[in-house]
């Protein structure tokens, strides 16, 4: 049952991201005040809190119902990702954009793009090594 909910909603975010993304395709990032960017940028804020909060609600939920020991387990997940948030917000400059001719956007706002640059850094970088680190461990085991 949780797969077929998890596979619908899944699609469903694949497609509003598409959708999205091909309206700002079609309006033009740097036509209208670039509102398409503005949505594209509230859409990426969208994705990452509603992945975390899946992260954590499912995670605590079937864990719970699963092995109610392992929720300390859970816990610790939870408490090392927030470390990693805290420290890629500390970490982010919030620079001005360059090459903006109008209005720049809020300090707030350029520090939670750069943060959230960080963290898609961090997830690509730890992606990689994990490929590589599978395809070794794949190597030796055979």
């Amino acid at each position: 049952m949780y797969s077929k909910i998890i596979k619908f909603t899944s699609w469903a975010l694949l497609i509003a991201g598409v959708v999205i993304g091909a309206l700002g395709f079609f309006i033009g990032f740097t036509t209208n005040d670039a509102v398409a960017v503005d949505a594209l940028l509230f859409w990426a804020y969208a994705m990452v809190g509603l992945t975390l909060a899946a992260i954590i609600v499912i995670g605590i939920i079937i864990g719970a119902m699963t092995n109610p020991k392992g929720l300390l387990k859970t816990g610790a997940v939870v408490l090392c990702f927030a470390a990693i948030v805290a420290l890629a917000y500390v970490v982010a400059p919030g620079s001005e954009a360059v090459g903006i001719v109008g209005i720049q956007p809020g300090t707030q706002t350029l520090k939670l793009t750069d943060t959230v640059l960080i963290l898609t850094y961090l997830s690509c970088a730890a992606a990689v090594a994990a490929i590589i680190v599978g395809a070794i461990v794949g190597a030796i085991r055979k």
